[in-house]
This record gives structure tokens, C-alpha cells and sequence, in this order.
């Protein structure tokens, strides 16, 4: 499994509140199977933003999963960034390409 974080900006309009149970109940299964490990709102930009943090064969898979997001099925995604990450210290360290510490 690869780690991946996961970007996305919001638009304004009434789309968002539409579709932000159904967002939050797919985040929810992905959580469940194991393929999110965190996520939550990002405050402080001005708009509505989110953050994620995937665990993933690859970035293919990353970006199956986010197509399949209501929020992406409905247009409500402005901006996007899916990067590669590895975790070498902290909380995820353990599961590091390089075998990181903790701390």
C-alpha cells in the first residue's frame, strides 16, 4: 500500500449542502475498508476545502476513488491534488517506504 494525500477545494452554492451527506457517507466506506486513513475540513482558505489521507495500491487507484466521490460525480470539485507521500516520521512511520521512527 502507497500513501496518498488528497486536496480538494469546494465550490460556493447550494450543491455542496445537496451532496455533503452523500459525500461524507462514501468517505465513510472508505474509511471502513481500510483506504482512508484521515480527513476533515480544511479551515483558513477562504473557501470550502477538504483534506485526505489515502492508503492506496497507486495513484490510479486514488483517482478511481475520488471519480467515484459524489462530490466529483456532481461537479462540486474545483480544485484537486492527489500526491504521493511517505509518511518517514510520526504517527504513520512505521508503514514508511524507509522504515522511519515514530516521534
Amino acid at each position: 500500500m502507497a500513501f496518498f494525500l488528497v486536496t480538494m477545494t469546494h465550490p460556493d452554492g447550494d450543491g455542496w449542502g445537496r451532496h455533503v451527506i452523500p459525500h461524507v457517507t462514501y468517505l465513510k466506506g472508505l474509511i471502513e475498508a481500510g483506504k482512508i486513513r484521515a480527513s476533515g475540513p480544511v479551515t483558513g482558505l477562504g473557501k470550502r476545502a477538504g483534506f485526505i489521507i489515502m492508503t492506496v495500491d497507486d495513484l490510479d487507484e486514488a483517482n478511481r476513488l475520488i471519480a467515484a466521490d459524489p462530490f466529483a460525480i456532481e461537479g462540486l470539485i474545483d480544485d484537486l491534488t492527489i500526491l504521493p507521500w511517505d509518511p518517514m516520521f510520526g504517527a504513520f512511520a512505521g508503514e514508511s517506504s524507509r522504515g522511519g521512527k515514530k516521534g
